[in-house]
Order: structure tokens, then C-alpha cells, then sequence
């Protein structure tokens, strides 16, 4: 038996504020709006689907994610990209020689963390 990622779900009551979160920080793009079950986007080829709480569904739901991570070979533009559309950066550490991350609020609860390529 294998297994592949498909996607990761993010539930929040404003998904259009939550997608644009990601498009503008990150650059997601939008990959599909399927008639009312918000919105897909591709997150550098992770797919992202962003929904409210489906009524249809008798699980019981929850809003955000801990955290996605992503990788940049610029980290000090990336940082200074988000600061600049006002992203809240909850912690920045050097764990290693030439290592950064940071870790940054996103709707809802969830978090981004941002990893230097090294």
C-alpha cells in the first residue's frame, strides 16, 4: 500500500480573507472554487483547500491547522515581505550555523513556518 499528500484543509469562517492571506504572503494561487466549498489554492504544489464549517458533514469540525512549513532560499526577503503586509512573526530562531526559521500567525490560529534553504 503507498500513499501520496493530496491536500491539506484549513477551516475558517472568512475563507476569502484566509486564501488572500496565502496568496499575498506566500504566493498561492487560486486553483479552484468549487461551488460552495470555498476555495483551492496551490501552495508551490501543495494543495491547499480552505472552507468554512461544512453543514453537510456531522463529524465534528474545527478551525485552523498547527502549522505548514515552506522553504526559501531568501529568507531575509521573505521576512521583510511579510512585515510589510503586516504579518504577525510570533518567533524567529537561529537553531544552527547559517539556519534560520520563523514562525508567523496566519487566520484562525494556524501558522506558517518559514525555513532558510542552507
Amino acid at each position: 500500500m503507498t500513499f501520496a499528500l493530496h491536500h491539506v484543509h484549513l477551516k475558517t469562517p472568512d475563507p476569502e480573507a484566509t486564501a488572500q492571506f496565502y496568496i499575498a504572503n506566500f504566493g498561492a494561487t487560486i486553483k479552484a472554487r468549487p461551488p460552495g466549498r470555498g476555495i483551492n489554492l496551490d501552495l508551490h504544489g501543495l494543495q491547499l483547500n480552505i472552507t468554512n464549517i461544512n453543514a453537510d458533514q456531522n463529524h465534528e469540525q474545527h478551525y485552523g491547522i498547527e502549522h505548514i512549513a515552506v522553504q526559501t532560499d531568501d529568507f531575509d526577503g521573505t521576512m521583510a515581505t511579510l512585515r510589510a503586509n503586516g504579518a504577525t512573526v510570533l518567533e524567529e530562531l537561529s537553531p544552527g550555523p547559517g539556519r534560520q526559521i520563523a514562525f508567523i500567525q496566519c487566520p484562525d490560529g494556524a501558522q506558517m513556518e518559514v525555513i532558510k534553504k542552507v
